[in-house]
């Protein structure tokens, strides 16, 4: 599980995000005003699905599991590769449970990877994650990761154009923010963290385990 230190470690803070500092934005110049940020949700709307969230399943599934991911965390890879299959398999995909995914990027390259998976279809969402999962151990650590993680997401239909003016739009930009800034009041402070109606999970978690869990809050 990586722990986020967010001034030791220099990794992603979410006023740095804000400032533009990972998303090539520009900053406010010196005597303007810094752009406003709405103000999180609640906990309890945090909960549920919110517009704009990405849903694996049947929206209307009873049981409701929100993930909070970085891509460029290895057990967040883990999870989706090898755990989640199973689930998917079982709950999602009989309609008994639904996956809400949400970004927590704990550095600059899986904040620039969030910001383009946002520029997906809709339809095609959990397609390109499931790509830059597949591949993490190949992008992440290449000397130049983005230009590494567009060789595959070609498959998707995002080209080197695409994937520039993906970063460069700040609406996507703006919707990793939030995700983050979601996470972090529910208390989010390392990936994966999941939320399985409610009940929090930190870190690596079993197949059985989760299994339990679900099985728990569909009763």
């Amino acid at each position: 599980m990586r722990n986020i230190l967010i001034v030791a470690a220099g990794i992603v803070a979410v006023a740095a995000i804000v400032a533009g500092v990972y998303f090539g934005t520009r900053p406010p110049s010196p005597g303007q005003p810094p752009t406003t940020v709405a103000a999180a949700p609640d906990k309890a709307a945090l909960l549920t699905v919110q517009p704009g969230d990405h849903v694996l399943g049947d929206p209307k599934a009873p049981v409701t599991i929100i993930e909070y991911a970085s891509f460029t965390c290895p057990h967040c890879a883990y999870f989706h590769l090898q755990i989640l299959p199973d689930l998917k398999k079982k709950w999602i995909d009989t309609g008994k449970a639904k996956l809400v995914y949400r970004d927590f990027p704990l550095d600059q390259v899986a904040a620039k990877a969030a910001q383009i998976a946002e520029c997906a279809a809709n339809d095609r969402y959990f397609g390109v994650i499931d790509l830059i999962f597949r591949g993490q151990a190949t992008w992440a650590t290449a000397a130049d990761p983005i230009a590494e993680l567009a060789k595959p997401l070609r498959i998707a239909g995002m080209g080197e154009a695409e994937i520039k003016a993906c970063l460069a739009n700040e609406a996507k930009a703006n919707a990793v923010i939030a995700d983050y800034r979601g996470g972090e009041v529910l208390g989010v402070s390392s990936t994966p963290t999941l939320f399985i109606d409610g009940q929090l999970y930190k870190g690596a978690r079993s197949v059985e385990e989760l299994d339990g869990a679900i099985a728990k809050a569909a009763k």
